[in-house]
């Protein structure tokens, strides 16, 4: 039975001013050869919201929920907060939690499918921390994804109820982040998010809704998926749209620019009604799914679905992976 003294939450990390973008961006980018004119056009965005991404602000509100819900289910675990790409880095959060003397952790990752990129690399990210810092580093158990879990689906119905009363009789569009087709061909991305829309969907009375595409980035020659949300929009032309996006869990640079002012721009020129449904962030019934997975791992039961975040999924994307900004904070 796994013996948990620690709980690590891991994030893609964000920065928080303009001092901090062009060096998170090159963090994003390191090794991909993104041409520097597509770092500028990109820290434009940040530099639009004084260089400032919620994504962290959101990590901490996540992890004042988790602690605040373990206390109260009497799990005195210590909570630890590493990202992959901006402070507080993974690294030195694994470094720090051996100096404490932990053993053995158990991880949430903010990513709820499988793909290279939202699952595969942050288990490589967590071996290569571990590897850095050494034989004395703490064992890290990653949480599965659960794209399908009802706490999750509670919350993001939440989220799109709430926004929906908002603007009653409208087309649902579920939105993700994009990913090349050849990474999409190695593991269950797409088939997991429209599972989730039909479950989301389900529970807030069955309207009509459609999956689509955000934030790709690489040449364009390259195939990914879509439909874009923006193309959507310009060719559906729903009188009134929810735009959901249910690929994410924390609101990130990319839900605001993409969504809040591009989607916005293009629904107003088109004369749509727009309203956008909030992600899960620290909504409490998905804060309580993390901490049931946790009690589960506590009581020695699995943390991740059978056949789901085995040792061989998800390497076919690996060499497909976004040569551009990708999923920026």
């Amino acid at each position: 039975m796994p013996d948990y003294d620690a709980v690590l939450v891991v994030s893609f990390g964000g920065p928080e001013k303009r001092e901090d973008v062009m060096p998170f961006l090159e963090n994003v980018t390191r090794g991909r050869n993104v041409p520097r004119e597509r770092l500028l056009a990109v820290a434009e965005h940040y530099y639009h919201f004084n260089g400032c991404s919620p994504i962290n602000e959101q990590a901490r509100d996540f992890i004042r929920a988790l602690e605040a819900d373990l206390r109260a289910h009497g799990i005195g675990l210590p909570v630890y907060w590493g990202n992959r790409n901006w402070h507080p880095m993974l690294l030195e959060t694994v470094a720090a939690m051996r100096d404490a003397g932990v053993k053995r952790a158990i991880a949430y990752v903010t990513s709820a499918y499988s793909s290279w990129s939202g699952c595969r690399q942050y288990r490589e990210n967590l071996a290569a921390a571990r590897a850095q810092v050494g034989e004395s580093a703490p064992e890290i158990d990653k949480i599965g994804v659960f794209y399908r879990n009802p706490g999750f689906i509670a919350a993001s119905a939440d989220r799109l109820r709430q926004a929906m009363e908002k603007l009653p009789d409208s087309t649902v569009v579920f939105t993700a982040h994009s990913i090349p087709t050849a990474m999409a061909r190695g593991c269950a991305y797409e088939a997991q998010l429209r599972q989730t829309c039909e479950l989301v969907a389900a529970e807030v009375g069955g309207p009509p809704w459609t999956l689509v595409y955000q934030s790709r980035s690489g040449p364009p020659q390259v195939p990914w998926l879509g439909p874009d949300i923006l193309d959507h929009l310009r060719d559906a032309r729903p009188p009134r749209v929810v735009i959901a996006p249910i690929g994410f869990l924390s609101d990130h640079m990319e839900i605001l620019w993409d969504l809040d002012e591009e989607a916005r721009e293009v629904c107003a020129e088109l004369g749509i009604e727009m309203a956008r449904a909030g992600t899960v962030g620290s909504h409490p019934r998905f804060v309580a799914a993390v901490r049931e997975t946790i009690q589960r791992g506590l009581a020695g039961e699995p943390v991740q679905e059978p056949g789901l975040c085995s040792e061989s999924c998800c390497l076919q994307g690996a060499a497909a992976r976004p040569s551009a900004t990708g999923s920026t904070g």
